[in-house]
């Protein structure tokens, strides 16, 4: 497979989860080292943590410190930011979250994914003036946004043109229970995969592993994948992006193993520049 300039990262949601201890982290493991051994197998973690409280700058420095190069943690934004009946108001907050510590993670910062509430409904005005809140950048790093709506009243194109008109992703969730739709909006893709099978070692089945493998490559060396539901009419543009692909909830104890077979799957594309 030829190279590009984009890479593909695939991970999980967080490194702590008891089961995990049973069929991912070896017997005995200090839970000390769960971030280490995690990102050894993994390119990605989506850190969850964030969403519920502030972290410190030395909690983003340490996780910085125990991952390897090229590793990339997408980091969840606060629900203070989010969880608001005007999301217009919500710079100070947002500033709160962004002077948080984030910029200690360094090169390994990923993009900041925002979700919100199922309640939440689609007001053009307001939400737009969400995006408009936005940094661009923090202490000199270029930053990447991605917001995962979860109301049915956001499936809609206007929505869609509103994100791309501010370069923010729209989340894609392969789920049943919230709006699962695969616009592209931004230079990047942003897929949270939500159907682990418990009785699958793999998560997914192997023909859906072998579909999500392809589906990423095919994001990254600019495609659409028609076969997914939109929103919207499809870009036309045929652009390398970077790839962020995360197994979240569904049969959580499986997501490990789904991300190592996508991996394998993928054999060394995924960390190639």
């Amino acid at each position: 497979m030829t190279s590009t300039p984009s890479r593909i990262h695939i991970g999980i949601g967080g490194w702590t989860f008891p089961p995990w201890r049973d069929n991912f982290y070896p017997a005995g493991l200090p839970h000390a080292k769960e971030l280490a051994y995690a990102a050894e197998r993994l390119t990605a973690i989506e850190i969850n943590a964030t969403y519920y409280r502030l972290q410190s700058a030395a909690s983003f420095a340490k996780w910085r410190d125990n991952t390897p190069e090229r590793f990339v943690f997408a980091v969840k934004g606060s629900r203070y930011v989010t969880n608001r009946r005007v999301l217009a108001e919500a710079g100070e907050s947002l500033q709160r979250f962004m002077s948080s510590g984030l910029i200690e993670l360094g090169d390994k910062l990923g993009p900041i994914v925002w979700q919100f509430a199922t309640t939440k409904v689609f007001d053009a005005a307001d939400f737009g003036a969400f995006l408009r809140l936005l940094p661009r950048e923090l202490g000199g790093r270029a930053l990447r946004h991605a917001v995962e709506v979860r109301h049915p009243s956001f499936v809609c194109e206007a929505f869609v043109e509103l994100a791309r008109a501010h370069r923010v992703a729209c989340v894609f969730a392969d789920s049943d229970d919230h709006p699962s739709f695969a616009d592209l909006s931004a230079d990047f893709v942003y897929a949270r995969l939500m159907k682990t099978l418990a009785d699958e070692p793999t998560g997914y089945p192997a023909e859906r592993i072998a579909f999500w493998s392809d589906a990423a490559t095919r994001w990254a060396t600019g495609g659409d994948l028609a076969e997914l539901p939109h929103a919207a009419a499809a870009t036309a543009a045929m652009k390398p992006r970077d790839v962020y692909v995360f197994f979240i909830s569904g049969a959580k104890e499986r997501a490990p193993g789904a991300a190592m077979a996508t991996l394998a799957a993928l054999g060394g594309y995924a960390t190639r520049v």
